[in-house]
């Protein structure tokens, strides 16, 4: 129908209704990656992945392969290590006015690491990038395990970052980065190698990079060492300078150069590009500039660059970033849907026709309303989705003003965001991200986890948070605040001080209930477990497997294994004498010290194993950090290897905790004893613990119940104005409804057990109270060793937030029962139950206990 026709019937009213057809996304959202279709992004996906530097080493055939092989020297796996030359810009440090000294003590490592470290200073001493030092500033070095195995070398200059006046270097604007970028037909991006090695220091502040090895030495940095606040500042400035006379084609940022050509006189846009390519190689070869060849993609149609795709097209945000809203599941409760409802409001401002498409959901919350999900209310959540994701949801960061990040963790997942107030003051959301937690991290206290979380927010955000200026981090644990300053780090934070040392932040209080962003993101109901049927951990797995590369383990493995095949042959003589004490149980090696003990299983001859499983036993809440003989008696409960107790020794003496906050042991005269009880809790003592931090409810004491015979506890918190009538009722709560009553009680003449009350209340219940001599309270010297003990493992416990302790005295009370006495032999909890209550430690597979 031509269109004369076509308006001649519309004037007759010859055509009744007329239908527009529109497509589902204007022109302007198809290069939008919220509605990109999927198959498109995973054949650009493919597309850049035969575009890097070694793809491209395997065809010659490749355009860029000849230019790549010429400047091999430049871009390669191997660049060479060396003092690099002066480029006229060096790394400054000025410190603040007063400052004098720098100095933080280098503390023992392992051996292996040592030999790690001596052996870099020596590749870099050779290479005339250190030199030996005799400056009064000190910085410990340390080693971080990288993914692959392999170590990193981290310098603590927390004290000198601190003291160094920040450097107001402008940071690249990453809008104009990408806006420069955008419409183009050709992208690579090369990725420096070490750049902060080829920096030189200024002369007079090399004393100032002055770092200690466990060796004893001291070495001084002539070229900028990783670490230092103002290094990145300092490396962006450096390229920037270097390549501004190409910047009509090539944008830097910190250590990635990015490459964008498209034809142009004459030319195709290949060899256009190649051309930009040679003079960028010129530029790196003439000032010594070397890029990882793994890393670098060449002459790609789309190429991601800090965070977005850039292509001919334009910018398109990465779909990552908006995949922890889309991907959540359907919810199956009213708890689950106001959590996720919590979050799409946040954002609704942005989303057009949000009201309408979410009442059939904020009905379904109305207070007498029932739950039943129904095919509307699923349309709703979907439509929810899909506008999200179409709306311009995530702003354009703004460099000119300062970012937030929020975050917080659950017991199963982490969850941040990076946020930016806009020109009408609208808090507006530039990135989620979420991750479930792994198995290790799980088991992580809660302070590492608020931590772990606090470094995947600045992983996530780095090309955002780097070098910008002071910017908050928001969390809900108030501890945290002071936790990047604290002077006695965990050993999980000490790896990651140096990371934190590079941004500029400060942490605020903010709580869950107002942290609405990433609370929900720690909290999709997919990530919790909906029903459990067993309890299990890896440990015993890990076990299994280690065997294998056993020397020792492994010929007895072979000989139980093997049947009626077996042979003595394999076997050594010590095995030989040994063999009737071993069995194979369920793919584990048992050990049987003597004939009647119980079989022990045999942990193979690795140190990582020894060392996570003596972790679990002293340092963990439920544990205690309680002392040698505890702890090895705990392990040797369930474990056996060789040279066990020496093992023991060294980490309880070695550890970090217990020397921070437990006092030095000291003799004491001995106390009187007292007649053995008959049975357990038949005679009991009781004290009170004081002196100890208010908690939230202004408690600043415990009130110790001790059974006399099995050593059992009962710990409670109170105020130091506790009554007798108060403590009689904690005793009635605490000992007699689950022990009955004692015959006799062994206290000291305070006034809370002499009180008229108190003795008219025991002589109601038949307990004859003895009291101890009037002027040595130590006549009772079981509780008072309880008590001293008692102060340590909440010392240790709560060493972080000791305000918290009354918290963590169910955890307290809890490892003192289960750890073995060594006056009786047992623990507190097998000589009053006959059994020894599992720890994640003792889970198996086939002993583990089920949960529903």
């Amino acid at each position: 129908m031509s269109m004369d026709d076509f308006l001649a019937q519309l004037k007759a009213e010859a055509i009744a209704e007329m239908v527009l057809l529109k497509p589902e996304a204007s022109p302007e959202e198809l290069s939008s990656s919220s509605v990109m279709d999927k198959d498109v992004l995973d054949e650009l996906g493919k597309k850049r992945a035969t575009r890097t530097g070694s793809a491209i080493l395997e065809n010659p055939k490749d355009p860029v392969y000849p230019l790549v092989k010429e400047f091999s020297d430049v871009v390669s796996k191997d660049p060479p290590s060396q003092l690099p030359p002066d480029r006229g810009v060096r790394h400054e440090i000025d410190l603040v006015p007063g400052t004098k000294y720098c100095v933080t003590r280098q503390w023992p490592l392992p051996r292996e690491q040592c030999e790690v470290i001596d052996a870099f200073f020596a590749a870099k001493a050779k290479a005339g990038m250190v030199r030996e030092s005799k400056s009064p500033h000190s910085t410990p070095t340390f080693c971080v395990r990288k993914p692959n195995g392999k170590w990193r070398l981290v310098h603590a200059y927390n004290k000198l970052n601190s003291a160094t006046v920040l450097a107001q270097t402008p940071i690249p604007r990453k809008d104009v980065l990408l806006n420069n970028m955008a419409g183009c037909e050709l992208y690579s991006a090369l990725d420096l190698v070490d750049g902060y090695y080829q920096i030189l220091m200024r002369e007079r502040d090399i004393p100032l990079t002055a770092v200690s090895t466990p060796s004893g030495m001291l070495w001084e940095w002539l070229v900028m060492p990783q670490g230092l606040s103002n290094a990145p500042a300092t490396f962006n400035r450096l390229v920037t300078q270097l390549f501004r006379p190409l910047r009509a084609f090539t944008q830097t940022y910190f250590d990635d150069i990015f490459v964008h050509s498209r034809a142009g006189e004459g030319k195709t846009a290949i060899e256009v590009h190649l051309e930009h390519l040679r003079r960028v190689f010129m530029a790196m070869r003439a000032n010594k500039l070397y890029a990882n060849i793994d890393k670098c993609v060449f002459a790609a149609q789309e190429i991601k660059v800090l965070g977005c795709f850039v292509s001919s097209v334009g910018v398109r945000a990465d779909p990552e970033k908006v995949k922890a809203i889309a991907a959540w599941p359907t919810p199956r409760s009213q708890k689950d849907l106001r959590k996720w409802l919590g979050l799409a409001n946040y954002l609704h401002k942005y989303s057009a026709g949000y009201a309408g498409l979410a009442r059939p959901l904020s009905d379904l919350l109305k207070k007498d309303a029932d739950w039943r999900w129904e095919s509307r209310h699923q349309d709703a959540f979907n439509s929810i989705k899909a506008s999200l994701q179409r709306a311009p949801v995530l702003a354009l960061p703004d460099e000119t003003k300062p970012f937030s990040v929020v975050y917080n963790t659950s017991d199963y997942a982490i969850g941040c965001a990076l946020l930016q107030h806009d020109a009408d003051g609208h808090e507006r959301v530039i990135s989620f991200q979420s991750r479930q937690l792994k198995a290790a991290e799980r088991n992580y206290p809660v302070h590492d986890k608020e931590l772990l979380a606090m470094k995947y927010a600045l992983v996530n955000f780095r090309v955002h948070l780097l070098g910008s200026e002071p910017f908050v981090i928001y969390t809900d644990h108030a501890s945290l605040r002071t936790a990047t300053n604290s002077p006695h780090l965990s050993q999980r934070m000490a790896r990651w001080l140096s990371f934190f040392a590079e941004y500029n932040f400060r942490v605020e209080y903010k709580p869950g209930k107002l942290n609405v962003l990433a609370d929900a993101l720690s909290r999709r109901p997919d990530y919790e477990l909906a029903h459990i049927s067993r309890v299990t951990t890896d440990l015993y797995d890990r076990i299994r497997l280690a065997y294998r590369d056993d020397e020792n383990l492994s010929p007895i493995v072979r000989f139980l294994t093997a049947g009626k095949e077996a042979k003595h042959a394999w076997l050594t003589p010590r095995h030989r004498a040994r063999l009737h004490r071993y069995a194979w149980v369920d793919g584990l090696l048992h050990y049987r010290v003597d004939p009647a003990d119980p079989p022990r299983t045999v942990v193979p001859n690795d140190e990582d194993l020894k060392y996570d499983i003596l972790q679990e036993a002293h340092d963990v809440p439920s544990s205690g950090h309680l002392g040698r003989e505890k702890t090895f008696l705990s392990v040797s409960q369930v474990f056996w290897w060789a040279h066990m107790y020496k093992w023991v020794a060294t980490y309880v003496r070695t550890c970090e905790t217990c020397q921070r906050v437990k006092p030095a042991g000291h003799a004491s005269a001995p106390l009187q004893s007292l007649p053995v009880p008959e049975d357990c809790w038949k005679s009991m003592s009781l004290d009170f613990v004081f002196g100890l931090p208010a908690d939230a409810q202004g408690n600043t004491g415990v009130l110790v119940f001790v059974c006399r015979l099995s050593k059992m506890v009962q710990l409670a918190p109170v105020a130091d104005s506790v009554t007798g009538e108060q403590t009689a009722r904690l005793f009635l709560d605490g000992v007699f409804r689950y022990h009955g009553l004692p015959e006799t009680i062994v206290s000291d003449r305070d006034p809370r057990f002499t009180s008229a009350f108190w003795k008219t209340l025991f002589q109601l219940l038949g307990t004859r109270l003895l009291m101890s001599t009037a002027d040595h309270p130590q006549t009772d010297g079981q509780t008072e060793r309880v008590n001293r003990v008692l102060e340590d493992t909440l010392r240790s416990v709560c060493a972080e937030s000791p305000g918290t302790w009354s918290a963590s005295l169910p955890m307290v009370e809890f490892a003192l029962n289960n750890a073995v006495h060594a006056s009786t032999g047992f623990s507190p909890f097998y000589l009053n139950g006959l059994r020894n209550h599992l720890v994640p430690l003792t889970l198996r597979g086939d002993t583990a206990a089920s949960v529903a």
